[in-house]
């Protein structure tokens, strides 16, 4: 008989998500579970990697549980991973160290080190990327330069993904080739890594994971993983996508034109390129699409809807009182709240680099900033301008992407603020294009799954999953005296970066903290 079902799980930042679908796209049952980040100093950020799969497990055998579904009648599984996770493993494959995420910012003097032997226009050339504290490279430098007893007993250096495939019963680590690139030495132009990358920083390919493309099925679940996951021992594992990319194609970014932004943890946008197309302004980045040999031009923020979680738990503490005692969601509070508050926050603008500035301004030394306060603003104001900093910063990224000569046309929205219609107009009005939701927001796990699909023979190829599991939902149009107004703030936005960049404050502001 006929496999039915497909598996989809996203490893996220803060959480791990998995559902089970039909062939359809219906979604049968999910499951999640969270785990925290630690910061051991200002901007140092780590998890722990087993507690990070533990909870995976669990909220596959929640989604399985609650789905109701045969796990035998589950054609295959495949995974979207939080990307430029740096895990360092023993030769028993235990951690040597707690997982540096890509939040992490500690190696701002590896980063000169890098550009000490190799231009940011060099390196560019070969990577598409940005030099940058986010990629691995850097993480890998600082590892071996300040723990080196640690360093002695690393074996391999792997990603969120592969520590995932293989505990679910893969038979080694294997990264998908759209992750490959967060090393930072993947030539994603010929789909290997960069020997002269290698070779400069003296960094061993026997230390890396296989590079695969997603769909490749590279195992089945194994009877320990079954015990913990709910899956059927034997139900084929397929390596999956980062994911951004993942939710790429879960979003149905597979034609020219196509555009996604998502905002969860940290945010992203990504556009569908159709030719190994590199950025003139050195900007943003050209990553691997999950449909091999084909690209996306991305980039990314390092808080986004983070940012205002950090409002929610900091600032909001009257409203998370009030939402408690009533039963209801603070978000819904805080919606009402910005509801009844003119947009552009009667003036306040708020730069949203709590994590630091990445696309396009790719300043590690960045801070969180909110200017043109007076007695006249309320909490009403505070919480506007919060939501449309971090929109405002995301069109900061895109109007980087247009620049560099990228045709956008279509933008659907993805992520935790797609729940607020208020959020997802003033995405329409900041960007001043046409938006869309999509009936099943969670698009890293749709593209999980479809890529599973693939994998399995149910689909020909991702485009074909595309069209029969991705499903658009609500439409938005900018508001004209919005976007004008918005125009205006945005102006604003890039000069009060520019001005506290231009004078120092930024790099004086890190360094007192860097001491603290």
């Amino acid at each position: 008989m006929a496999k039915k079902y497909l598996a989809g799980i996203d490893i996220g930042t803060t959480g791990s998500k998995a559902i089970i679908f039909d062939l359809q796209g219906a979604v049968l049952g999910g499951g999640y579970r969270e785990y925290p980040c630690t910061y051991p100093k200002p901007g140092w950020v780590e998890q722990d990697a087993p507690l990070m799969i533990s909870k995976m497990m669990e909220a596959a055998k929640e989604a399985i549980s609650e789905s109701g579904v045969d796990p035998t009648d589950i054609a295959a599984v495949s995974f979207s991973a939080q990307r430029c996770c740096s895990i360092f493993l023993d030769k028993e494959g235990k951690l040597v160290r707690p997982m540096i995420s890509w939040q992490d910012n500690r190696t701002m003097a590896e980063v000169e080190d890098i550009r000490a032997k190799i231009t940011d226009d060099e390196y560019h050339e070969i990577t598409g990327f940005p030099n940058n504290t986010t990629w691995m490279l850097s993480k890998i430098l600082w590892v071996r330069k300040n723990e080196p007893q640690n360093w002695q007993k690393v074996h391999k250096v792997v990603q969120a993904h592969d520590y995932a495939v293989a505990a679910m019963g893969a038979d080694g680590y294997y990264n998908d080739v759209s992750d490959a690139r967060y090393y930072g030495f993947w030539d994603p132009y010929t789909f290997t890594w960069s020997d002269t990358l290698l070779d400069m920083f003296e960094i061993e390919k026997a230390l890396l994971p296989e590079p695969t493309p997603s769909s490749t099925q590279v195992g089945t679940v194994s009877q320990e993983a079954a015990a913990r996951s709910g899956f059927a021992e034997g139900t084929p594992i397929c390596v999956g996508a980062g994911d951004q990319n993942s939710a790429a194609v879960g979003s149905g970014v597979v034609n020219p034109g196509d555009a996604s932004v998502s905002m969860g943890t940290a945010g992203a946008a990504v556009a569908y390129v159709d030719t190994p197309f590199r950025d003139p302004n050195k900007i943003t980045f050209v990553t691997n699409h999950a449909m091999y040999g084909k690209w996306l031009l991305e980039g990314y923020q390092d808080g986004a809807a983070g940012v205002y979680g950090w409002f929610r738990d900091e600032m909001a503490t009257l409203e998370g009182g009030y939402a408690e005692a009533a039963g209801t969601d603070i978000y819904l509070l805080l919606n009402e709240m910005v509801s009844k508050t003119p947009a552009g926050a009667k003036g306040l603008v708020f730069l949203p680099y709590l994590a630091s500035a990445a696309t396009p301004r790719w300043n590690p030394a960045a801070r969180g900033t909110l200017t043109g306060l007076t007695f006249a603003h309320d909490r009403g104001c505070l919480a506007r301008a919060f939501m449309e900093g971090i929109t405002l910063d995301m069109r900061d990224l895109l109007q980087s992407m247009i620049d560099s000569g990228i045709e956008i046309s279509t933008i659907r929205i993805l992520g935790g603020p797609t729940k607020s219609p208020l959020w997802n107009q003033m995405q329409a009005d900041i960007y001043n294009r046409h938006v869309e939701t999509l009936k099943t927001t969670d698009a890293a796990v749709v593209g999980a799954a479809i890529i599973a699909g693939v994998g399995a023979g149910i689909f020909a190829d991702i485009p074909e999953g595309v069209a029969q599991m991705v499903k658009a939902d609500r439409q938005y149009e900018p508001i004209p005296e919005n976007a004008k107004l918005y125009d205006e703030l945005y102006d604003l936005f890039c000069r009060m970066y520019e001005g506290l960049n231009e004078k120092g404050v930024f790099t004086s502001l890190a360094k007192i903290q860097e001491r603290s």
